[in-house]
C-alpha cells in the first residue's frame, strides 16, 4: 500500500538525464504506516529501501514486512569489495543482546544462492544497491562507498551472478538514496581513484588532472567543479552506472533513485551530515525463476 502524498508524485527516473523511460519510484508503507522506497525496475522482486523511520530495527524485523518467515542474511560491513554468496553464511537469527553478541561475515555484498532469501545491506550516505536476475530469480545486495565503488564491487558482484548462470541482459540493477554528487565533497585523489575505474588508460594516462579532465568531458559527468582547492563534487552512483555501462549491461537496466540521503533529513540519515552512527537498510527477497517477468 502506498503513501498517498507521495504516491501522486511517483518519481519516474525517467527524468533524469540517461535514465531508462517507464521507470518509477514508489513510496510503500508497512502496516505501521511508515515509509520505505521500491523501484518499479524491480517489481517482481519484494524490496525496499527503508528509511530512517524504521531505526533501531534490523534485518530480522524488516524482512517481515517484505516477506514473512524468509531466512535472514547480513554483513559486517567494511568498505571493501568482497561479495559472499549466502550458501557460504549462516542465516541471522535473534540473539538475546543480554547473553551473546551477534558476529557476521565481513564482506559488503551478498548474492543469493536459493530462492526466498532476503539479502540486507546498511547504509547512511553510501549507496545500496540492489540487483535482480529476471532469468534465474535470484538477487544481490551490495553497499558500495567510495572505496568500495573504487575497488569495483558492483562488477564483482555482477561476476558472481554471472558465475551462477546469469546473463547479463536479464539483470536489474536499482542504486537507492545515497549523497548526492552535488554535494559530496572529496578530494581530487579520491575522485581520481573512482575516475580510474571507468577511464580508458590508454586516454589519459595515470594522472590524477588526466583522469578528471576525462570525466569533465562525459556527457553525464560523475564529478563537479567545487569553489575550494583540491577538492570535487562526486556523484558515486554514477560512477557505478558507468562501471555497469562498462560491463555491458545497458542503460535500461539500471535505475538511480531520485533522493539524496544528505538532503532529506526528514528521511534519511546521512553521516556527512550529522557525524553519527545511525543507518538505514535496503533488501530484496531472491524469488522463483518460474515467476512471470
Amino acid at each position: 500500500m502506498a503513501l498517498a502524498g507521495d504516491r501522486l508524485t511517483n518519481f519516474p527516473d525517467s527524468e533524469r538525464t540517461g535514465q531508462p523511460d517507464g521507470i518509477s519510484w514508489q513510496w510503500q508503507q508497512s502496516a505501521e504506516g511508515l515509509p520505505y522506497l521500491t523501484c518499479s525496475l524491480l517489481d517482481r522482486w519484494s524490496h525496499g529501501f527503508f528509511t530512517r523511520d524504521f531505526s533501531p530495527r534490523g534485518p530480522i524485523d524488516l524482512t517481515e514486512v517484505l516477506a514473512p518467515g524468509s531466512p535472514v542474511y547480513r554483513l559486517q560491513q567494511v568498505h571493501g569489495n568482497v561479495v559472499l554468496k549466502t550458501d557460504l553464511l549462516p542465516p541471522v537469527v535473534a540473539l538475546d543482546p543480554e547473553t551473546a553478541t551477534p558476529t557476521y561475515a565481513q564482506a559488503d555484498g551478498l548474492v543469493a544462492s536459493r530462492d526466498f532469501e532476503a539479502l540486507w545491506v546498511c547504509s547512511a550516505d553510501c549507496v545500496p544497491a540492489l540487483i535482480a536476475d529476471s532469468g534465474t530469480g535470484l538477487a544481490a545486495a551490495v553497499h558500495a562507498g567510495w572505496r568500495g565503488t573504487a575497488a569495483k564491487i558492483l562488477p564483482e558482484a555482477i561476476a558472481q551472478l554471472v558465475a551462477q548462470g546469469s546473463q547479463l541482459e536479464n539483470l536489474k540493477i536499482a542504486l537507492g538514496p545515497a549523497i548526492g554528487g552535488e554535494v559530496y565533497q572529496v578530494s581530487v585523489e579520491v575522485a581520481a581513484q573512482l575516475g580510474a575505474t571507468i577511464t580508458p588508460q590508454n586516454a589519459v594516462g595515470a594522472t590524477a588532472d588526466g583522469i578528471l579532465e576525462f570525466l569533465h568531458q562525459l556527457p553525464e559527468s560523475p564529478v563537479l567543479t567545487d569553489p575550494e582547492p583540491g577538492k570535487v563534487r562526486l556523484d558515486v552512483r554514477l560512477c557505478n552506472a558507468l562501471q555497469l555501462q562498462q560491463l555491458g549491461i545497458n542503460s535500461s537496466q539500471v535505475a538511480i533513485a531520485p533522493f539524496c540521503t544528505y538532503s532529506d533529513s526528514a528521511r534519511f540519515f546521512s553521516y556527512r551530515r550529522d557525524r553519527l552512527k545511525k543507518i538505514q537498510w535496503s533488501g530484496i527477497v531472491s524469488t522463483s525463476n518460474t515467476s512471470s517477468c
